[in-house]
């Protein structure tokens, strides 16, 4: 089996196969060239935006958006990330509709070997993340691997999301827990 089909089927692999690492150097191409144009250029952001990523309508990333391979990631209508969002997507990543992302959010589904040994030999894996409609995730979030935020959620700045959200929550914290629920 192949190290991408490892990757995909969320199989410890090796990321420095020669077909992951010519991926991931052409997306990090695609999103420098996205994070170097200027501010007037919306068509020519739209363009290479969806060159990297999967997305709907109405997308604005502000510089600076790193991920590894782009094409894991799909994006619903009506998304707006602030500065400095990065998704290390080595496994599906699927943000809904009319989501709202603060400055300096990690999006993250690598898994390291907790074993040195094994880490030593430069494997990892990957669980996917999911983000319901109507999220508003504050600045300094860091979402961990296989997490599902639910629809109508809004996650506290600063938030270390390390399990499931349920839909209509206000979360927040260091790990990320559910303070209150929210009317529909």
């Amino acid at each position: 089996m192949m190290e991408q089909e490892k990757m995909l089927n969320g199989e410890w692999y090796l990321p420095s196969d020669e077909l992951l690492s010519r991926q991931r150097n052409k997306c990090r191409q695609q999103c420098m060239k996205y994070n170097h144009l200027t501010t007037n250029n919306t068509h020519e952001h739209e363009k290479i935006i969806y060159e990297i990523l999967n997305a709907g309508e109405n997308i604005n990333i502000e510089p600076y958006f790193w991920c590894d391979y782009g094409y894991n990631i799909t994006v619903g209508d009506n998304f707006y990330s602030n500065h400095n969002l990065v998704i290390l997507d080595a496994a599906k990543v699927n943000i809904g509709n009319d989501v709202f992302i603060g400055p300096n959010v990690g999006i993250y589904t690598s898994i390291h070997p907790l074993d040195y040994h094994e880490r030593n030999k430069g494997i990892e894996k990957a669980e996917g993340i999911t983000i319901g409609n109507n999220v508003w995730i504050g600045g300094g979030c860091q979402i961990m691997p296989g997490v599902h935020i639910g629809s109508n959620v809004v996650i506290g700045g600063g938030s270390v999301v390390t399990k499931d959200i349920e839909d209509n929550s206000v979360a927040y914290g260091n790990p990320c827990k559910v303070q209150r629920k929210l009317e529909e």
